[in-house]
């Protein structure tokens, strides 16, 4: 069988900016992205049908000598969906109430599937299909990451410096702890692979640590919160997923957001997840061009991919920021910051889009890493797609 993660077009386009840069299936939720997720079950590599323009990095492969079963990006394996999919027949769908789950065709592109099926699913199915899905549902999706990882494996011993608090804790070989505290016992904590944690960091979980990541010295962590890899975090963490490759290395409080790849923030930026008067928050929706209710009233940062901001930045509550964009400067910038921005509170101009290309290049080469002409390609037509948001 040869499995396909498509992008559902009406999903993608409420996960937008984070979507903008990448497949709905490379959001990461727990310790692994969704498609990884997918992989550890299935066993085997899958492909991903996504955007013309995103193609060339994620590729997809469709098999002419295998039954080609193509899998909802925005769903979350589990043991009996695992089981479902492998019994499909040719032509076989899945459905979750309107939702298409998983097809088995032969059909290159997923939407000339007719659409029928006649296998129904929980409609309770583990999905990522809004903005704010990624941290209220991150404790749950750690869990079953933590459970999928450490299966029949034994924890890397750590210094007695540390206090371990609980037993849901596992430390990968190469990781680094010392006089640090970990306490388990509202969720399982992990650290990955040469990852460090530097002395005196308080850590409550659930959490999760990523390869090569590094949580600094004094910081204060409450779960679930996920940082993914070649990241670097220090000051308040409050149920926030940091994606991976990005840096809030500074004191300064980040609770109930989501932040992108290659971010930076600035020491001591703030940002507000609670309302004064207590209300539910609304966050901007690329799909409905307007902020919309979450029924939240804890709700955060939600930021792109490459964007940075500057020293002492705040941000208020339930706000956006889209991809590559740069914000400075005192008092709250506004709730919506449009994809390539430059300023903050008192106004934004447009990010050259050389410039913005430059600093993504020499972001990568810190990281030891090539900006090549694929993802130098997706963020100039990311630019293109974003210009109707900016006013200059």
């Amino acid at each position: 069988m040869n499995y396909i993660l498509f992008d559902d077009n009406e999903v993608r386009q409420h996960l937008l900016p984070l979507t903008f840069t990448r497949p709905v299936c490379d959001i990461r939720i727990g310790i692994l992205t969704i498609k990884e997720k997918w992989e550890h079950d299935l066993g085997k590599k899958v492909s991903v049908k996504t955007e013309d323009y995103l193609s060339v990095k994620y590729p997809l492969v469709v098999s002419k000598k295998e039954d080609n079963t193509w899998i909802n990006g925005c769903i979350l394996p589990t043991p009996s969906l695992v089981k479902a999919l492998q019994k499909l027949k040719a032509n076989e769908a899945i459905f979750s109430g309107s939702m298409l789950v998983a097809v088995n065709s032969g059909v290159r592109n997923i939407n000339e599937f007719p659409g029928k099926g006649n296998k129904e699913v929980d409609k309770d199915l583990k999905k990522v299909e809004r903005l704010w899905d990624i941290f209220t549902k991150n404790g749950e999706a750690i869990e079953d990451d933590f459970n999928r990882l450490t299966k029949g494996k034994k924890s890397a011993k750590v210094s007695a410096t540390n206090t371990l608090i609980g037993k849901k804790i596992f430390i990968e070989k190469g990781a680094k702890l010392e006089c640090a505290v970990l306490n388990s016992t509202s969720g399982p904590i992990y650290i990955g692979k040469n990852a460090e944690v530097m002395e005196g960091a308080i850590i409550k979980g659930p959490f999760s640590l990523g390869e090569e990541s590094t949580i600094k010295a004094g910081a204060k962590i409450y779960g679930p919160t996920t940082v993914g890899p070649h990241s670097k975090v220090g000051g308040e963490v409050n149920n926030s997923v940091v994606f991976g490759y990005s840096n809030k290395a500074h004191d300064g409080f980040l609770g109930n957001s989501v932040i992108g790849e290659w971010c930076n923030l600035g020491a001591d930026t703030n940002n507000s997840n609670l309302k004064n008067n207590y209300s539910e928050v609304k966050l901007w929706d690329y799909a409905e061009e307007k902020p919309v209710s979450t029924g939240l009233t804890f709700c955060g940062l939600i930021m792109g991919d490459h964007s940075k901001c500057g020293i002492n930045t705040m941000f208020n509550t339930g706000t956006v920021v889209g991809v590559s964009a740069n914000i400075y400067g005192g008092n709250f910038p506004p709730k919506f910051v449009p994809s390539f921005s430059w300023g903050g509170a008192d106004g934004f101009v447009t990010y050259d889009i050389g410039k913005a290309l430059e600093t993504a290049e020499r972001v990568y080469e810190r990281r030891h890493k090539e900006f090549n002409k694929t993802e130098k390609d997706i963020f100039k037509e990311v630019f293109s797609l974003t210009s109707k948001h900016r006013k200059g």
